[in-house]
């Protein structure tokens, strides 16, 4: 199941797909025709088989002409990669040449590794087997993300700025990063800002931002202003709220469990899904005499 680092950094792309030419170009020194846009493409890559093919994002670059519809110059299909998955290394060939069939124009493979180990072991050629057709992904690892510390610089590219804290976060500039982002966050619209700010706090680990938050508090970085700390209450009062009611609701379930109250799994799920505390609060409550699920959700199922 993808993480939520995964869509975090998939979710970068949809929202700018020019960051895939910033990756390719700056980070890796690839070499682009000329377009005029990138845009996002439908991601499914099933051709006649019957296994259905998707990968996590694809950027299609085009070239405008005057009298026709804009012409496909690159397809570059994006996946990111936390470690090793032998499966990719059938999957990805079958991505590029059916979004080239698809396009008909050079696509590319462009993988993206928060971290070192997967980014070595995604970077080895696939030998296809043909003499000489071999595919060696490009990939964005740890050392391809610059680290973006200057908040002007994060302000003009938010989304690889993002990107940034999401593959630096555990090191010793995290803070500073993070300091950059939320400062150039400040400037945008409130919703866009905690859209971005929201997607961070879902990729790093409890632990990694607890340990960014106490660096940021304790070097009174600007990022501190009060839309930040608005923002990241907020979210952290929107967590412990989900975490409690994810509590309650897992105590109905050993409740039911442990008085042998079949649950079926449709109702196990709306029960987990409630984020209702007091209606929580009441099931817990005539869990332990009811008979039946249904007396215990009645209507409300």
């Amino acid at each position: 199941m993808p993480t939520a680092e995964h869509e975090a950094v998939v979710r970068l792309f949809r929202e700018r797909p020019d960051l895939a030419a910033d990756l390719l170009v700056h980070s890796l020194d690839v070499e682009l025709p000329d377009y005029d846009y990138a845009g996002i493409e439908s991601a499914d890559l099933t051709e006649v088989t019957p296994t259905e093919r998707r990968s996590d994002s694809v950027v299609v670059f085009r070239r405008k002409h005057s009298d026709d519809d804009p012409k496909p110059v690159l397809g570059v299909i994006v996946e990111v990669q936390r470690g090793r998955d032998t499966d990719k290394l059938w999957s990805w060939p079958m991505y590029l040449t059916s979004l080239r069939a698809r396009l008909e124009c050079p696509a590319v493979l462009l993988v993206i590794c928060p971290n070192a180990p997967a980014a070595h072991w995604c970077s080895r050629p696939i030998d296809l087997g043909h003499p000489g057709l071999v595919l060696t992904p490009l990939v964005v690892g740890p050392t391809e993300v610059p680290l973006v510390t200057d908040p002007v610089r994060a302000a003009e590219d938010v989304e690889l700025a993002v990107l940034s804290v999401i593959h630096h976060a555990d090191t010793p500039q995290g803070p500073e990063i993070l300091g950059a982002l939320f400062t150039a966050l400040h400037n945008l619209d409130n919703d866009q800002a905690s859209m971005y700010a929201d997607m961070v706090r879902a990729a790093l680990s409890q632990e990694v931002w607890d340990h960014l938050e106490k660096q940021l508090k304790a070097e009174n970085y600007e990022y501190l202003s009060d839309w930040a700390r608005d923002n990241i209450a907020r979210g952290k009062a929107e967590g412990k709220a989900e975490g409690r009611a994810e509590g309650k609701a897992e105590a109905i379930l050993e409740v039911l469990s442990a008085r042998d109250i079949e649950v079926p799994d449709s109702f196990r799920d709306k029960i987990r899904k409630c984020d209702d505390l007091d209606r929580l609060d009441a099931w817990i409550r005539v869990a332990a005499t009811i008979e039946s699920v249904d007396a215990l959700l009645g209507e409300d199922l």
